[in-house]
């Protein structure tokens, strides 16, 4: 195969054609899931530059298969509304002109409704597309289509990083959904595995689907490291927190001691200090205690790294990761679980929560691979573009959907990010 987005054949007939409107309905129903506990308010809602409001997700998902789909490769479409590749494009520069991000929230006109009546325009156009169009179109769309339901599911797990950012700012601490289950207590105790180092082969190989910036697999040597078989926790960092790690700038590289500095960080995000001086932190399932075995996240990279330092240990790398986790099942507590919050890591021997709960910030800038090449046309631009200034996470989190993940995902944001659920791994050296 020529690009990694392809995913192996096998969706030529009919019987493969229905497989793919199922997982399509499926992953487009969860995305209505996610917003059915939201009012019309708080989908409109758009609290930073960084969070879109929910409506703008709903109908920026629908134009992603409106244009990369049914534009390119239906002659019979009409578009729903000549305004809305204006208002829910992105960032594809090569499809012209956008609302400018920060100002998705401005968008009060298309209301939640006629979103809503964009969504089943464009989910009635592919169900036709998918089991009437012709064989020569189907082995073109396929991949898109495919491609199409990764998108969405980002943009899953963006919905509820966003919206919990906006109900964070409320006063009166509003509940998304209330928690499904309570998390156990327990947590292993951390241990360091030793991984004996040498040559490893990384990135993506085979059919199956994968983004661009996960290829070419190719080779890497890693000098003999440990890792930690769990995230760090609450409890870890509330003893970095009082031993003054927010006080102390030999603990942080440059950049981040003035972003600390700048945004008068004092503790993770969504932590508060209450009058009797517990800590507590808000959640998608209302505020509650800090739990001393929960995972800490909402962490910038710059945080994480100062943890680190104080620790007397380093962030991993993301090679290092990845051959640590290559043969481990990807199993865990993700968007699956309805528990929209990392939970302890459960007691066990070998890595513990090595996907779900809390993306791991990696030391690794988020560079192209050796090779790489972006994907031809209008999708070239989803990943390439970004390949400067940015650090890569790895395992998904607690809001990921599990099958959206494997052991090659490179996510990445800014090293100010703290919005997402991201957490800490540690590594050291042998």
């Amino acid at each position: 195969m020529n690009h990694p987005d392809v995913i192996a054949g096998g969706y030529a007939d009919m019987r493969a054609r229905e497989v793919v409107w199922a997982r399509y309905a499926a992953i487009r129903a969860t995305t209505m899931a996610l917003a059915a506990p939201l009012s019309v308010e708080d989908q409109c809602i758009q609290p930073m530059a960084d969070a879109s409001p929910t409506k703008w997700h709903l109908g920026h998902t629908s134009w992603f298969f409106e244009t990369v789909v049914l534009q390119a490769l239906d002659a019979g479409y009409g578009l729903c509304d000549k305004r809305f590749p204006f208002l829910f494009n992105s960032y594809y520069e090569g499809l012209g002109p956008r609302q400018p991000r920060p100002q998705r929230g401005m968008i009060t006109r298309p209301g939640l409704e006629e979103v809503l009546r964009y969504r089943r325009w464009v989910d009635d156009a592919m169900e036709g597309f998918i089991a009437g169009c012709s064989e020569p179109l189907w082995q073109q769309a396929v991949s898109l289509i495919e491609l199409g339901l990764h998108h969405e599911q980002q943009h899953q797990e963006l919905i509820l990083t966003d919206i919990k950012y906006a109900l964070s700012l409320n006063p009166f601490d509003p509940v998304y959904l209330p928690a499904s289950d309570s998390a156990p207590q327990e947590s292993a105790e951390l241990r360091w595995l030793v991984f004996p180092g040498g040559m490893a082969t990384v990135g993506h190989g085979g059919d199956a689907f994968a983004y661009d910036n996960e290829c070419p697999r190719h080779q890497v040597f890693l000098q003999p490291w440990q890792l930690a078989n769990r995230l760090v926790s609450c409890g870890e960092y509330l003893a970095f927190m009082a031993d003054g790690g927010y006080r102390r700038p030999e603990f942080w590289l440059s950049d981040g001691w003035a972003a600390k500095m700048a945004n008068n960080w004092e503790c993770p995000l969504y932590w508060r200090q209450e009058t009797d001086g517990q800590w507590s932190l808000f959640t998608l399932h209302g505020r509650r205690p800090v739990a001393m075995t929960e995972p800490v996240c909402h962490l910038s990279f710059y945080e994480a790294a100062a943890y680190a330092e104080w620790a007397g240990a380093r962030l991993p790398t993301e090679f290092e990761w990845e051959a640590a986790m290559a043969n481990v099942a990807v199993e865990g507590h993700f968007l699956d679980t309805a528990m929209l919050h990392p939970m302890p890591a459960t007691v066990g021997e070998g890595l513990r929560q090595a996907y779900g709960d809390a993306w791991n910030w990696t030391r690794s800038s988020y560079d192209p691979y050796p090779g790489f090449k972006p994907l031809p046309g209008v999708i070239g631009e989803y990943n390439g573009k970004f390949m400067v200034g940015q650090l890569v996470l790895r395992g998904g989190s607690c809001a990921s959907p599990s099958d959206h993940l494997r052991p090659t995902y490179r996510n990445f944001f800014p090293p100010g990010a703290r919005w997402q659920f991201s957490g800490i791994r540690l590594a050291r050296d042998l």
